[in-house]
């Protein structure tokens, strides 16, 4: 039997910085939310009236730590920051396998990021999480 529904095994997550790609070899969580700006109006001479207007998106993903490579990228943003004066920024790109056998390509433009690690200790395995802004999204495929 076809699954109907997604679960979270249907999702792959790929992160480029400054055009170049960084290895997540265990993405273990991808949460995105959609940011909105509410806009109101209320005439004198009717009932008030509200929409949304796109405001970015904030999200986080975590990976299993097996290399340095967003310790890496991270120390590199910083002595960039603090060598030059400049600010870097990211795209990450969501590869969701659909249930009727398609995939749907989303990509996060314009990313900053944070990083927060797991506690270090005896026999734990230890996480990344990163926490992230985007500017937009939108659907490659």
């Amino acid at each position: 039997m076809v699954n109907p529904y997604s679960i979270g095994r249907d999702c792959r997550i790929t992160l480029l910085w400054n055009g170049q790609r960084v290895d997540l070899r265990d993405v273990t969580g991808f949460q995105a939310v959609q940011l909105t700006r509410v806009q109101r109006a209320e005439p004198l001479n009717g009932v008030p009236v509200e929409f949304n207007t796109p405001n970015g998106w904030r999200g986080t993903f975590s990976v299993a730590r097996a290399n340095a490579n967003l310790d890496n990228l991270v120390a590199a943003v910083e002595a960039a920051f603090w060598n030059a004066g400049t600010i870097g920024s990211g795209t990450i790109y969501q590869y969701v396998s659909e249930p009727d056998g398609t995939t749907s390509t989303w990509e996060y433009a314009g990313v900053s990021m944070t990083l927060e690690t797991d506690r270090w200790q005896a026999e734990g395995m230890v996480h990344h999480n990163v926490h992230f802004f985007a500017s937009t999204r939108v659907k490659i495929s």
